[in-house]
């Protein structure tokens, strides 16, 4: 099995890392604006995103101490239109989501026949991730219709 290029690992790794961090913050930020009839299980849905993303940086952050490497103190970008429209929000999720997404099929790439562990991780995440958009993509369809909504993302890298 050839060798990983660590140094280019371990910066998608810390990529993936931020990334997670700021859905930890997104996702918690979204929870304080759903209002209306809904809120309960859209606040608890948000939050459920916010633990799941703070779980996957902990899993990014151990691979790159495994690896030998310091996780970096970055946060990503916060996507944030200021709006209290879930549709908004939603759309917002789906794009950091994608974002992430394309993130780990990166790692994947680095990694595949290299890494038996580190190729599982990043498979499994973009299990997760791919099985995340496309619940976030049912979501935003107008309730009767089966058609996917624009921009899945869930394809290969476009």
């Amino acid at each position: 099995m050839a060798e990983i290029d660590k140094e280019a690992v371990v910066a998608v790794l810390n990529k993936i890392l931020e990334s997670e961090l700021a859905g930890v913050v997104r996702y918690t930020h979204y929870s304080f604006l759903v209002f209306g009839f809904g809120r309960i299980p859209i606040v608890a849905w948000l939050r459920q995103q916010a633990g799941e993303s703070l779980v996957h940086a902990q899993q990014a952050g151990e691979w790159i101490t495994t690896l030998g490497a310091y996780p970096s103190l970055a946060i990503g970008p916060l996507l944030d239109s200021h709006t209290f429209d879930i549709a908004s929000i939603l759309r917002e999720s789906l794009e950091a989501e994608n974002g992430a997404l394309e993130l780990y099929r990166e790692l994947l790439a680095h990694v595949e026949g290299r890494s038996v562990a580190l190729e599982e991780f990043a498979r499994q995440m973009i299990h997760t991730e791919e099985l995340h958009a496309g619940e976030v993509d049912k979501m935003l369809r107008r309730p009767g219709s089966a058609a996917t909504a624009p921009h899945r993302g869930m394809g290969p890298a476009e």
